[in-house]
């Protein structure tokens, strides 16, 4: 044989060799694509996402579009071959695998973990766009969680309402472990608390509960890094009573990202006239009970994702503006936002046209 062609055949087996290798060896990594994004003020599947009954509400116009990122599960193993063509990719972003999935958590925890932030961001998303408009919220400090195995369990449950801790009152969720800490492991700790079941049947029936109990429970010591403390085994929350119903239906979306777009939305339909003038924002950021925008992951995927639907200008949390605008898509224009008080803002400028008064996105 020719030694060119022998010189040809080897390279090829060695291509060919390279190629195989490249599809069997599993690579530490991940990929992130834009998903889908939805307009908080039409439709999906058929319903409107936001759903509002006993209040008036008012026509709306244009897009106030949330934004998702499509990523790879927890358990996908991804191969050489698609990590290589990933980083090539303009659309994909391939990240460390533990970027999205630290501490080694397995499929159906992220799902969890991204169900209970979308459920909470819908809360705040509703209580931020409430208190915008001056309608009273009701407001009261609950026990969310109860850690498997813990000195609580089986004495406070999920939805329990904490009324004091050692007889003093608590006020904010982290009023409750303040309280805890001061206290050595090993001792006790009184709760008074009004059951999850009173407090629900109150609810029902537009009443104030009246049936309290205390709850002593003998403190442990952490297990986690850092100083060691008193513990009970719980996570306190805030849980809301509102004056009317609005319910959010929107499936197989997790995250606490869309919060600032559903406090809009909300917004856009308790208001006369339209927040957007027609035009196609769309935007992103977590939100809190007093408004403050937050900022959230895979940013570039959502700009991404929003343009290629049509939107003419993104609302960016003020901390990740500088990301974002380190690759902006053409035609979309960035705006900072750090609060829902500089959304409307913005939004006003937007559809009076005075588009050069808009707090813009920059790099670094």
């Amino acid at each position: 044989m020719p030694r060119r062609t022998a010189t040809m055949l080897a390279s090829t087996l060695m291509l060919i060799a390279l190629l195989c290798a490249g599809v069997f060896i599993p690579v530490p990594y991940s990929e992130m694509s834009p998903g889908p994004t939805v307009n908080t003020l039409g439709d999906h599947d058929g319903e409107p996402v936001l759903q509002i009954s006993g209040h008036k509400t008012y026509e709306t116009s244009g897009h106030l579009n949330m934004t998702t990122v499509r990523v790879t599960s927890a358990d996908y193993r991804m191969n050489l071959v698609e990590a290589v063509y990933g980083w090539l990719a303009h659309d994909n972003r391939v990240v460390p695998h533990d970027t999205l999935y630290p501490d080694g958590k397995t499929e159906e925890e992220a799902t969890q973990e991204n169900a209970e932030e979308f459920s909470q961001s819908q809360e705040s998303a509703k209580v931020a766009a409430l208190k915008e408009l001056d309608i009273p919220v009701k407001s009261w400090v609950v026990v969310s969680t109860v850690v498997k195995g813990s000195p609580a369990q089986g004495r406070l449950h999920a939805g329990d309402v904490i009324k004091a801790v050692d007889g003093r009152t608590v006020k904010e969720p982290g009023d409750v472990a303040e309280l805890v800490t001061e206290h050595k492991p090993g001792e006790d700790v009184v709760f008074t608390i009004v059951p999850a079941k009173e407090q629900a049947a109150a609810e029902k029936e537009n009443r104030t509960p009246t049936t309290t109990k205390d709850v002593t429970i003998t403190t442990a010591t952490s297990d986690d890094a850092g100083e060691k403390r008193a513990i009970v085994g719980i996570s306190a929350g805030t849980d809301h009573t509102f004056p009317f119903s609005i319910d959010i239906k929107l499936a197989d979306v997790g995250g606490p990202s869309a919060g600032l777009m559903f406090a809009l939305g909300i917004y856009d339909k308790l208001t006369p006239g339209s927040l957007t003038g027609g035009k196609f924002v769309a935007g992103t950021g977590t939100i809190d009970d007093t408004g403050k925008v937050g900022p959230i992951g895979g940013i570039g995927m959502k700009t991404l994702g929003a343009r290629g639907k049509g939107a003419q200008y993104f609302l960016t949390p003020a901390d990740n503006c500088a990301a974002a605008a380190a690759d902006v898509p053409g035609g979309l224009t960035l705006v900072k936002v750090d609060t829902i008080d500089d959304a409307l803002g913005a939004l006003e400028d937007i559809r009076s046209g005075k588009t050069a008064d808009l707090p813009k996105c920059t790099a670094k």
